[in-house]
């Protein structure tokens, strides 16, 4: 695939979900992520689980380190930060997610980077940020979801608080932080000069409340779970068939005549209570049960395809299995395959960013702790075998 981050070397020092999956975003496009650990053990998701491979490997590992290279270094050391130091010479973007503070007690805050290399980019991802009164709070995705309001807005009516099925208070982060890379080296082609980048995964989960939040600015309403309902659209929600279940999003007025005829109630389109949006929102408790007492006559297959010769947006409800099986998913390389050195063929996710109508990516598998440690010295660095060997003995790496 197209590498579009070709030439780009990334020291990454996160660890957990937010930060190696936004690295990986990173080395997918083609960037050279160089993933620093620490030699005893490494990143904790290297032993979360279950489930596990045969071997004991991680499959959340599996998922979040791809195409990366692994160098175990002890940073705690004065021998370790100063390989780091060296690197960071050779380095374009410091990736990392430590709590705020710890880079400047470790002697690798950002001016200290920038001192040593002017281009170089700081990316730190933390729960709160570098600064306010949250700073030195820990969070993992369940606090986040929780303090960014989503778990407010997530489940049916009256029910307990839940989170979204996806870790979205880590994984925003990391594509934020990914998005905020590729414009700090668009900016850096014009000044030559790095910056520190600073992702609140807070700020991102504040930032994805959109409408939400522009919702509650106009009317004063505090917003609650809808299930799959939509506050300012009828009908658009899952809705209960004969055999299971379905989507209808009914989200533009040119949709409503035709999924009235489709399911057999053209007087629908008549009726004064349900002729515009704005009237059907209005009488969302009188429509909602009519419809579902209308789809609860038919098979799931049956109503999709009424609504889809109908041209009205509807769509199944699929389950993992059928996402990963699916072949418009399959067509678009979504679903590739990964030589892995233990265990063969291993299935694994695609990237949804296509570049020239290339669709498929390589994909190496995430590495063994400190398995480019000597390559990384070598070739990054620039050490001497020797050098190297001390190092080694020393601890330093592994």
């Amino acid at each position: 695939m197209t590498a579009l981050f070709d030439g780009v070397r990334v020291l990454d020092l996160s660890r957990m979900l937010a930060g190696p999956y936004g690295s990986m975003l990173l080395a997918d496009l083609g960037a050279e992520v160089i993933k620093i650990e620490e030699p005893d053990g490494g990143d904790p998701m290297r032993v979360m689980g279950p489930p596990f491979l045969p071997d004991g490997e991680s499959a959340y590992f599996l998922a979040i380190n791809r195409n990366k290279k692994s160098l175990a270094l002890d940073l705690t050391t004065d021998e370790g930060r100063q390989v780091f130091l060296d690197l960071v010479r050779r380095a374009d973007i410091v990736w990392e997610n430590f709590r705020p503070g710890v880079m400047e007690r470790l002697g690798c805050g950002y001016e200290k980077l920038a001192a040593l290399n002017s281009r170089v980019i700081l990316c730190s991802i933390s729960a709160y940020g570098q600064d306010g009164p949250y700073r030195e709070w820990p969070a993992f995705d369940l606090a986040l979801q929780a303090m960014g309001g989503a778990m407010s807005i997530t489940g049916e009516p009256g029910g307990r608080p839940v989170r979204m099925g996806l870790p979205m208070g880590d994984l925003a982060g990391g594509l934020f932080g990914a998005f905020a890379v590729a414009g700090a080296l668009f900016r850096r082609e014009r000044t030559g000069h790095g910056e520190h980048l600073d992702l609140s995964l807070l700020d991102c989960q504040v930032s994805l409340l959109t409408y939400v939040a522009q919702y509650f600015w106009t009317n004063a309403q505090v917003p609650g779970p809808m299930g799959s309902g939509h506050a300012s659209v009828v009908p658009y929600q899952a809705l209960a068939t004969r055999d299971g279940h379905l989507i209808v999003a009914v989200f533009a007025e040119k949709f409503w005549g035709a999924f009235c005829r489709a399911i057999d109630m053209p007087g629908w389109e008549s009726d004064p209570r349900f002729a515009t949006n704005r009237d059907r929102v209005a009488h969302r408790q009188v429509l909602i049960p009519e419809i579902e007492r209308v789809f609860a006559r038919r098979s799931t297959a049956e109503w999709l395809e009424r609504l889809r010769q109908s041209s009205v947006p509807a769509a199944p409800i699929l389950t993992v299995d059928r996402v990963l099986a699916d072949r418009q998913v399959n067509e678009r390389c979504m679903v590739v395959e990964m030589s892995h050195p233990v265990h063969g063929t291993v299935p694994t996710l695609g990237t949804p960013v296509k570049v020239g109508g290339e669709m498929k990516i390589d994909v190496a598998p995430p590495p063994k702790l400190g398995q480019h440690t000597d390559e990384v010295l070598r070739e990054v660095a620039e050490y001497a075998p020797e050098r190297v060997a001390a190092l080694r003995r020393a601890g330093v790496v592994s």
